[in-house]
C-alpha cells in the first residue's frame, strides 16, 4: 500500500519560513510526477508546485521566486521550501504523487492527509 505522510507545518510570522516534507512509503513501479496542492478554507485546492520524474518543476504564480519544490530519491520524499510566507499562503498543504504501482497498473493518484500552514500578520 503506497502512503504519502506530510510534516512541517506550523504557525509562523508573515516573512517567515517553513519547509514542508511528504515521505512516500510502499512501493510504485514508475513515479511519474509528485506535487504540493493547498486549501484554504472556503476555497477550491490548488496546485502549489510539482516536479516531474525528470527534475522538470512548475509553480503557481503567486509562488513563484519565494517556493522551490525539490526531492530526495532515495529517501521517497519531497520538499517544498517556503520562504517570504504572506498571510494568504494560509491552507491545508496536501502531497500528491503520479505513478503506477505496477507495470500493469493505470497511471494513479495518491495523496496525503495533509499538513496545516497557518501564516500571521
Amino acid at each position: 500500500q503506497v502512503r504519502l505522510v506530510e510534516s512541517g507545518g506550523g504557525l509562523v510570522q508573515a516573512g517567515g519560513s517553513l519547509r514542508l516534507s511528504c515521505a512516500r512509503s510502499g512501493s510504485i513501479f514508475s513515479l511519474d510526477a509528485m506535487g504540493w496542492y493547498r486549501q484554504a478554507p472556503g476555497k477550491q485546492r490548488e496546485l502549489v508546485a510539482t516536479i516531474s520524474s525528470g527534475g522538470t518543476t512548475n509553480y503557481a504564480d503567486s509562488v513563484k521566486g519565494r517556493f522551490t519544490i525539490s526531492r530526495d530519491s532515495a529517501k521517497n520524499t519531497v520538499y517544498l521550501q517556503m520562504n517570504s510566507l504572506k498571510p494568504e499562503d494560509t491552507a491545508v498543504y496536501v502531497c500528491k504523487v503520479v505513478g503506477r504501482r505496477y507495470p500493469w497498473s493505470l497511471e494513479y493518484d495518491y495523496w496525503g492527509q495533509g499538513t496545516q500552514v497557518t501564516v500571521s500578520s
